[in-house]
């Protein structure tokens, strides 16, 4: 972990409450896809977590939903704000499981972090697809991002794009070697319930200080308590004990 300041290049609205937002700075502390940042806002106690989407040497983008009052006042900042934020934090994705054909399975705000575990499989030699659930058409983002790098089927529950329904039915019809996903808890059950194969869970969850030291996001997994955001986010099919998760 690592305390850095980072310069806002860009902040744009892409989706209704959605913004990507790009940050300039050190990024060598990021060592996964799947880790995430923590930001620090003034005027507010604690800090905000935000999963990282994409980063290169010199920056890093990250994709956020204004949910309260930490990313309402993110989404106002402007190009040469700067930040304080803590990197990298969380045990992100094992690509090392994954096999020749992966399927990476992402609801709503949980589909960023996939996009960079996209591009790192494919670094690898893999060849992997995907499936983005939305609840309508004109809440989507980063289709065409996904779309221009692996095969990808979008599907809405109002089914104004792509496929109706959940990300369930489009699974259904993709084979794969194993899955990775990101998105809310109903969205994991249903995975589990139909999945093929091993997979890992990236989960959604409040924090309080973003690094192991609160115990305020733990969670009961057949190996004993784990904290989300150091243990985490990303935990293994086998381990998790659904009947617990609230």
């Amino acid at each position: 972990m690592k305390q850095e300041i980072f310069e806002i290049r860009s902040n744009t609205n892409i989706a209704p409450q959605v913004y990507r937002m790009v940050l300039a700075g050190d990024t060598s502390p990021i060592t996964a896809a799947g880790q995430f940042i923590n930001i620090r806002l003034a005027g507010l106690y604690l800090r905000r977590p935000i999963s990282i989407c994409d980063y290169d040497d010199e920056a890093l983008t990250v994709i956020y939903k204004t949910v309260g009052n930490g990313t309402e006042a993110l989404s106002r900042m402007t190009a040469g704000s700067r930040l304080d934020v803590l990197l990298s934090l969380g045990n992100g994705f094992d690509t090392a499981k994954s096999g020749r054909n992966p399927l990476l399975i992402g609801g709503g705000v949980g589909i960023p972090p996939l996009y960079g575990l996209c591009k790192r499989l494919i670094a690898e030699g893999k060849k992997p697809s995907a499936i983005l659930g939305f609840r309508t058409g004109s809440e989507r983002f980063l289709t065409e991002e996904f779309r221009s790098i692996c095969d990808t089927v979008v599907t809405t529950e109002d089914g104004s794009y792509g496929i109706r329904g959940f990300v369930t039915a489009a699974m259904e019809q993709t084979p794969y070697s194993y899955f990775y996903t990101c998105g809310p808890l109903p969205m994991f059950r249903a995975i589990d319930s139909v999945a093929r194969t091993s997979g890992q869970f990236s989960f959604e969850e409040r924090m309080g200080c973003g690094f192991g030291a609160c115990m305020g996001c733990t969670c009961k997994t057949k190996n004993g308590a784990k904290r989300i955001c150091k243990d985490g986010p990303v935990l293994e099919r086998e381990e998790i004990e659904w009947q617990t998760q609230a």
